[in-house]
């Protein structure tokens, strides 16, 4: 696959944050330790096939994989292969801190790391680089084994050289949504076809916007709700062949319209993650809808529903706080949110697990179809994501709704020929330049130069546009 900007092929190693680690015991399989140290100097570079130092090390952000592969892969688990889990938490960028100088050292290290987790917004600066395996030619899927993952997913960790380097067990489509409650008060109906009629662009959702303002509503919780949906529709990537900045317009219409929202009461001022936009999504909240995709929606917003949390004796069931209340649609405008990638380490000695591993958990269509049916996530099967959506299948959740019919209708749209390997801190650092502009702090230009400055420091080698 052919990029618009060329990709330098190195990582930016730097001194790693303070590792948090995670264990589990597979059901009937291998089992697992924990490690509190860095890996240490010992020598390999290629992956073998067929050798082994019966210890299976895995590196991600948080449990969600290791979740994954407890429940559906832990069982094959040969008893002679442990599992070590280094997980490291993003914040302040200590995950890729940390694999950064775990990679680097990988040629003399003792403990090879075999299986690394990307997010699709830095992807590239992995997949472009010599420390991810060819998940064809060097792991050893078949085109036969991939052709049923959707096309993007296979497009986001594709290098410039054309050859695939992970693989995921989600597709990550988005949706809006939206209180069924609520609609049904301010627009007449909560179904979600006619909803989607009432909010098919931007100009319908900034009308229903408009009467939400006018029943007591509020039509989105915060600043940052709308932007996935917005920057995933930009004409270029964030950055040219000549290493220059470029704000797209797309960008630009997210700024007006959320400075819009914010002036006219439109929106909660609340952040992403933050407790009122958690509190939003609950029982007691006024806001009509959010912008989330597969993951969001079991992973978070059900979660954020429940008037008793299930850590405090609650259940998932309707009853309890906003549980059945929402439903989704298609929203304004076609987009994606985040996603993860398994990634094979040159230097593996386990290449052969680490073939099973991503053969089972991404492209064996029972294994697909079953993680949905248990935890409603959109998994990366097109088969197996059909069935369902052409089934009897419903989410209590989401009020009976089979999501997935809406999910299979979006995720074939998603295109990703725009990505590049600046994608987290530009996005973060661009978010987070106009929230003083959104709260009248500053002037759009000034927010806008806020951020170019920001960006710069955190990218040495772009540039301001001329």
């Amino acid at each position: 696959m052919k990029r618009s900007i060329k990709l330098k092929r190195v990582l930016a190693f730097t001194v790693a944050a303070a590792l948090a680690v995670g264990t589990f015991t597979g059901c009937g399989g291998g089992k697992t330790v924990s490690s509190s140290q860095p890996a240490s100097p010992a020598s390999g570079t290629e992956a073998a096939s067929g050798s082994s130092d019966k210890v299976l090390r895995i590196y991600c952000w948080n449990e969600e994989f290791q979740s994954r592969f407890k429940d559906y892969y832990a069982s094959k688990l040969p008893k002679d292969i442990t599992v070590d889990w280094v997980i490291t938490p993003n914040e302040n960028n200590a995950y890729q801190n940390k694999l950064d100088q775990d990679l680097l050292n990988q040629e003399s290290a003792e403990k090879k790391i075999d299986i690394f987790l990307v997010e699709a917004d830095y992807a590239l600066k992995y997949v472009d680089s010599d420390y991810t395996l060819d998940v064809k030619k060097d792991v050893g899927l078949t085109d036969e084994d991939l052709k049923e993952q959707y096309e993007y997913t296979k497009q986001i960790v594709t290098d410039s050289k054309g050859r695939q380097k992970g693989v995921s067990w989600q597709a990550t489509p988005g949706l809006f949504a939206y209180r069924r409650s609520i609609a049904k008060n301010v627009l007449g109906t909560d179904d979600p076809e006619k909803v989607q009629e009432a909010i098919s662009n931007w100009d319908k959702f900034n009308s229903v916007a408009v009467k939400m303002h006018q029943k007591g509503y509020k039509m989105l919780s915060g600043y940052d709700d709308a932007y996935r949906a917005f920057s995933n529709n930009v004409s270029a990537p964030w950055v040219d062949k000549n290493d220059t900045i470029v704000v797209d317009k797309n960008l630009m219409k997210w700024v007006d319209q959320t400075k819009e929202y914010t002036s006219l009461g439109y929106n909660n001022k609340t952040s992403l993650w933050d407790d009122g936009w958690a509190a939003d999504q609950g029982p007691n909240g006024k806001v009509f809808g959010f912008f989330y995709s597969t993951w969001g929606i079991n992973f978070t917003l059900l979660g954020n529903s429940l008037a008793k949390s299930v850590a405090d004796g609650g259940k998932e069931e309707v009853g309890n706080g906003a549980y059945g209340d929402y439903a989704v649609c298609e929203g304004p405008q076609n987009y994606y949110w985040g996603g993860s990638w398994i990634c094979a380490a040159k230097g593996t000695d386990n290449i052969d697990l680490v073939r099973d591993v991503m053969k089972t958990l991404t492209c064996d269509k029972e294994t697909m179809k079953k993680i949905t049916q248990d935890t409603e996530d959109y998994t990366n099967n097109q088969a197996a994501m059909n069935e369902l959506a052409n089934s009897n299948y419903k989410s209590a959740f989401l009020g009976g709704q089979n999501h997935i019919k809406l999910f299979a209708k979006t995720a074939p749209k998603i295109k990703m020929d725009n990505i590049s390997k600046y994608d987290q801190g530009l996005n973060e650092e661009f978010q987070k330049a106009f929230k003083d502009y959104f709260d009248g702090n500053t002037s759009k230009e000034k927010a806008l130069e806020n951020f170019y400055t920001a960006a710069i420091e955190k990218y040495p080698n772009l540039k301001r546009p001329s």
